[in-house]
């Protein structure tokens, strides 16, 4: 066992008093196991990402006990919920403790005369909708990661929802939340006075500030949420278009049809129909004339959905499009949430494949900036695919992020050959990623829409898009984190510290 000088046998004793002992765990399996997201690393540089140890609280109250031996003896804290995050959110850069929320994972109320349920951080949106169906409810909060990404990481990022232009994203759908600060301190914060209360004007509106933090000022242990009626339909239609922009024109007329079940629009381009067709069990080829797709989706009731589909169906036939049919339709978009999981190989050499991972850079892209965006970023990942041979280019995906089709969550999705990675070709990749990040900030865009950019590369650009905004950030930093103990390391947040007052 490795534990770092700071964590003696003192600190691990006042652990186990806080937590019980069985719920400090120390083997090398446990923290190795918890050290690791999705995004690719370099294999050789595992070992710097390694926790001291890992935590297992089964209440708020644990895991303010575990804040405040944390505070005492400035060891750095990261809190863990399903790992599931693309910018390395949930891995820790100081070593240190990471706290793993998954046995709080109870529905605590369902509350169906208000529509509500209070949950701990550690339930994922699976388990508590099959809790939920009972009632005819359903929280509807739908990530690619559905499966296995927990209401405690939907918080720590801000998530964003497939269906979110009809039932919003995780910012509108989570109405409050048990926090716990650096310093022990245990605070509600929500849309109003109570927890089941959607608007306030009294004070300031801190949710948010709690909201997308990526770790850096506390851990959310328990939250209300709104639900609504399990809708009665669904349709998914999806269509397909000779070329991008034909493709482009329609998605964005789609979203302003005005049709009151539409639930989002994704936009496929011609390089991820390639990947697709080529690589994903889940999806069903298509001819080679096929160059985009478009898929829209509706939830609601039946003869609402009905009516809206009619429109769908006819604005699309009027943009050239050609629908694929209901068995593609229906299969490909039941399908969503395992493409999540999906990439597991993809082609770096001629009539060779091997194992790679995958990595996706998104951004908030306003829909007339879409083209030339798309086509910037296509060009940075030639570039790198040209220079080194364990990245691939796997296409773009564009969806809506609200129903007026004002912006669009953009992601242009990297294969990566990780076992290959070296500190030359990660350097390469770094540098990629803040090339990308810079072209979504000069459109207009934000960095991330959904994922956060605490990673290197597109991090060094957080200034650049905050402006003036970003010094107000190190400002409740300093005051609410001022000893810099969570997650040390991210956001360009320990500049926070580097300046002391005298």
């Amino acid at each position: 066992m490795t534990i770092a000088p700071e964590l003696s046998d003192q600190v691990v004793s006042e652990l186990a008093d806080a937590v019980g002992g069985q719920h400090v765990l120390t083997s090398k399996t446990a923290r190795y196991n918890r050290a690791r997201v999705p995004a690719p690393f370099p294999v050789h540089r595992w070992a710097e990402r390694v926790p001291d140890l890992v935590v297992m609280p089964a209440s708020t109250e644990e895991v303010a006990e575990v804040m405040r031996i944390a505070n005492a003896h400035r060891i750095p804290v990261v809190p863990r919920d399903g790992g599931t995050g693309l910018t390395d959110g949930a891995v820790p850069e100081r070593r240190g403790i990471i706290v793993d929320v998954k046995r709080m994972n109870d529905v605590k109320a369902i509350d169906t005369d208000n529509r509500t349920c209070t949950v701990g951080a550690g339930i994922n949106m699976l388990k508590l909708n099959e809790v939920l169906a009972p009632y005819g409810l359903l929280y509807p909060d739908d990530p690619a990661s559905y499966p296995c990404s927990l209401v405690g990481g939907r918080i720590g990022t801000s998530g964003w929802s497939l269906i979110g232009s009809r039932y919003g994203h995780s910012r509108d759908l989570v109405l409050s939340f048990s926090f716990v600060l650096p310093t022990g301190r245990v605070i509600r914060v929500g849309d109003g006075g109570g927890p089941k209360v959607s608007k306030s004007s009294t004070g300031y509106q801190l949710k948010h500030l709690f909201m997308g933090h990526q770790g850096t000022l506390g851990i959310a242990t328990e939250a209300t949420l709104k639900l609504i009626p399990k809708p009665e339909a669904e349709l998914s239609p999806f269509w397909a278009f000779p070329d991008y922009d034909s493709a482009h024109q329609c998605v964005q007329k789609l979203a302003h049809a005005g049709v009151a079940t539409f639930a989002g629009a994704v936009l496929f381009d011609e390089w991820k129909v390639d990947y697709l067709r080529r690589d994903d069990e889940a999806y069903i080829p298509q001819p080679a004339d096929v160059r985009a797709l478009v898929c829209a989706v509706a939830y609601g009731n039946a003869d609402e959905v009905r009516a809206g589909g009619k429109r769908f169906m006819r604005i699309a036939r009027d943009a050239g499009a050609r629908y694929l049919g209901d068995e593609i339709s229906q299969g490909d978009w039941a399908a969503r949430h395992d493409r999540y999981a999906t990439p597991l190989h993809g082609r770096t050499r001629a009539g060779q494949v091997v194992p790679m991972s995958w990595h996706c850079e998104d951004s908030a892209i306003n829909w007339t900036d879409l083209p030339q965006v798309r086509l910037e970023w296509h060009r940075i990942a030639d570039d790198l695919r040209r220079r080194f041979d364990m990245f691939d280019d796997w296409g773009i995906f564009a969806y809506t992020s609200a129903a007026t089709g004002v912006d669009y969550l953009t992601e242009i999705d990297i294969g990566i050959w990780e076992q290959e990675l070296d500190d030359e070709s990660w350097t390469a990749w770094v540098q990629a990623k803040k090339d990308i990040a810079e072209v979504a900030v000069r459109h207009g865009g934000s960095i991330s829409a959904c994922h956060g950019a605490c990673r290197d590369g597109e991090v060094d650009l957080v200034p650049v898009e905050l402006g003036g905004a970003f010094d107000v950030m190190l400002d409740v930093k300093r005051a609410v984190d001022p000893n810099n103990i969570m997650n040390p390391g991210k956001y360009l947040l320990d500049r926070a510290y580097e300046t002391e007052v005298e």
